[in-house]
């Protein structure tokens, strides 16, 4: 049996193939690399087979991943410009709550 469950792109030429199937009688989840060039098209040894026996802990592992974990992380110099434009916007919000000299009494 095999059965193609999706594919995602990996670069130009390499896609990743999700697809269950059967291998030496023992079924299993095979995620591999495929590659489409000049030189050569077809399946590269780059991949991980979960076999059936381990489906079910593999699911579990992968749920176990939420959401935020897999946000991508700001390079560095994006963190620094973010930084500095919180900062500024808490100056400029704390500048807007506290009172001006004008505005208190003069005793």
């Amino acid at each position: 049996m095999e059965k193609d469950i999706g594919k995602l792109p990996k670069n130009d030429t390499t896609e990743i193939v999700l697809r269950i199937d059967d291998f030496a009688d023992k079924r299993g989840f095979t995620i591999r690399e495929f590659v489409t060039s000049d030189r050569y098209t077809g399946f590269t040894k780059s991949g991980v087979r979960i076999l059936a026996k381990d489906w079910q802990k593999f699911k579990e592992m992968i749920n176990s991943v939420n959401d935020e974990d897999m946000k991508e992380a700001l390079p560095e110099d994006q963190k620094t410009l973010d930084e500095a434009a919180m900062a500024d916007a808490q100056a400029e919000e704390q500048k807007a709550e506290a009172p001006s000299k004008e505005e208190l009494p003069d005793y």
